[in-house]
């Protein structure tokens, strides 16, 4: 008899996978990898790109400073999340629901437009520097360079340790906190002891996360850097500078980013493997009521937190009913900017939309089977496809625009200056959200259920589609609502690969805050801020939770 070699609905899936991520990924990385490797000068293989990286101290320079002002606000989001992870879990705080909503909100909005307002209240020109000058004479610290930097980035990051952190100690049985109080340990000395150790694996992850958003922001340093030169400001000048760009450097510079990026994960997963610890929650801590000046201080750093996390959206939403002349405030208030909006830039609204509402169907498709294809059928192709799932984590998105570009913008197939290279670039970097939350809940799912429809006749995909599928859709809602805020704030990788025709939102605030038309930013920002608030509102009433899960 002929060996007939059979394939099934998932070897399909996982073909399909293989030849997406080839495509899409693979292919772009080896592309950007021979860029790098060539002279610009000679068009042959050799370092001189990498040399030439190593040498000038302006590039060292960007790299140093890279280093330098993520490794502090890692550190200092560590001292902030997990302070307020720990208070808001293990005591009652009043209106506790609404601080991991704020902090949620600010989680979800790009860091840029936490540089922006804060420039609008604290720059040179700023509400609150004028207003301390003229009326108490006391100048304000300069908040451009390295200091502004780092102020947006723990604004904006701290939430995910603090996320990360809240949903590690949920885990933890109260039983190990009476053990040790038995033993002797009690306040401090219990938290260091007992708490923190166990969910040191998790801040770490937590901390890598907040590393590698830093470490790949292009939009906060371009913004208030004001000369603090950073690496992803150095790809993007290098490739599209007017005044020679440079793609095989640019390439090289990039292969450096993603190679940093990669050992800090690797070391990352290393740790946390050998220092994992399986928690069951048979009795979760219970929240304990403080006292006196403890009771006050929690709640005063809590609010504190909290106030300063949102306090950009808050005055970005009250500037844009201010009144304009052009791009100049003027007296009183009104609603030119939204007029200019809905006349001047309703295109870059609609594009957002369509891009997103067409990314995400794809996303949620893909994700659901890929999901299912690394949990229930484990193997190689599982495991290459966990692989490429994960990438968008290393692979900073000015990268990953660059990546697309330079592989898609002649030859046989041509996507450069299309809404299809946005869209892929979209589905690529934020399906790791319906991924993990899809396979999450699957992994909760008895595996029997599929044997039993097997069983009864139903094959592959028809038990997938009609029985597994319908018992995941918590999970992969909860997955898609995050994969979906993510793509309407994504800048990077859109500022890449946008034309005047695929312009999204996201951009045209990052141009206008460029040229100075603030009003009309902070329309469009505000209109992305409701947008993503709505989203998470969604997100909590589906899933009947306060908490989203990372």
């Amino acid at each position: 008899m002929k060996n007939k070699l059979r394939i099934d609905f998932w070897t399909l899936v996982g073909l399909f996978s293989l030849i997406f991520f080839g495509m899409f990924l693979v292919i772009p990385i080896i592309r950007m990898m021979i860029y790098a490797l060539t002279s610009a000068e000679t068009g042959s293989i050799s370092l001189d790109n990498f040399v030439r990286f190593i040498t000038k101290p302006y590039y060292v320079g960007a790299l140093l400073n890279s280093v330098k002002v993520v490794t502090a606000a890692m550190i200092i989001v560590i001292l902030v999340g997990v302070p307020l992870a720990y208070i808001t879990t293990m005591f009652k705080i009043k209106a506790n629901k609404l601080v991991n909503i704020i902090v949620i909100i600010s989680m979800l909005s790009p860091p840029f437009l936490g540089a922006y307002s804060w420039i609008l209240m604290f720059g040179r020109s700023g509400e609150v520097t004028q207003f301390l000058e003229r009326n108490f004479g006391i100048g304000m610290p300069n908040i451009y360079g390295f200091g502004g930097i780092l102020l947006v980035f723990v604004t904006k990051l701290f939430p995910y340790i603090y996320m990360y952190t809240k949903g590690a100690l949920k885990k933890i049985d109260a039983s190990l906190g009476e053990a040790a109080e038995s033993l002797g340990y009690h306040g401090l000395h219990k938290v260091f002891k007992v708490n923190l150790p166990l969910v040191m694996p998790t801040i770490l992850a937590g901390a890598t996360i907040v590393f590698l958003r830093a470490f790949a922001d292009y939009g906060t340093p371009r913004l208030i850097g004001e000369g603090y030169m950073t690496l992803p400001v150095i790809v993007y000048q290098e490739y599209v500078s007017e005044t020679g760009a440079n793609a095989f450097f640019a390439s090289a510079v990039a292969m450096v980013m993603i190679f940093i990026a990669a050992i800090v994960f690797g070391i990352q997963q290393y740790i946390s493997n050998r220092k994992n610890y399986t928690m069951s929650t048979l009795n979760p801590p219970q929240p304990k009521q403080l006292k006196g000046i403890a009771n006050i201080l929690a709640h005063l750093y809590v609010y504190t937190v909290a106030f300063i996390a949102i306090l950009p959206q808050i005055y970005i939403i009250f500037i844009s009913f201010r009144n304009t002349k052009g791009v100049m405030w003027a007296e009183g208030y009104s609603l030119n900017s939204y007029i200019t909006v809905f006349t001047k830039s309703l295109f870059s609204i609609t594009n957002t939309f369509k891009f997103g509402i067409i990314a995400i169907i794809v996303v949620v498709i893909l994700g659901t089977l890929f999901a299912y294809l690394t949990v229930r059928k484990p193997g190689i192709l599982s495991k290459i496809l966990d692989t490429f799932i994960m990438f968008p984590y290393v692979i900073p998105g000015t990268i990953f625009g660059l990546l697309l570009l330079m592989s898609y913008n002649k030859g046989s197939i041509v996507l450069s200056g299309t809404a299809t290279i946005i869209i892929i670039s979209y589905i690529i970097r934020r399906m790791p959200y319906t991924v993990r939350s899809s396979a999450a809940i699957l992994r909760q799912i008895n595996p029997n259920i599929d044997e039993a429809s097997a069983s009864l006749g139903y094959g592959p995909m028809s038990t997938f589609f009609n029985i597994t599928m319908q018992v995941m859709i918590p999970g992969i809602v909860s997955g898609a609502i995050l994969s979906w805020i993510t793509i309407l704030n994504e800048l990077s990788s859109t500022l890449m690969l946008y034309t005047g025709k695929t312009q999204t939102m996201t951009v045209t605030i990052f141009q206008e805050i460029s040229r100075g038309g603030y009003g009309t930013a902070a329309a469009l920002s505000t209109i992305l801020t409701v947008t993503m608030i709505v989203s998470i509102l969604l997100f909590f009433s589906l899933t009947k939770s306060d908490d989203i899960s990372l």
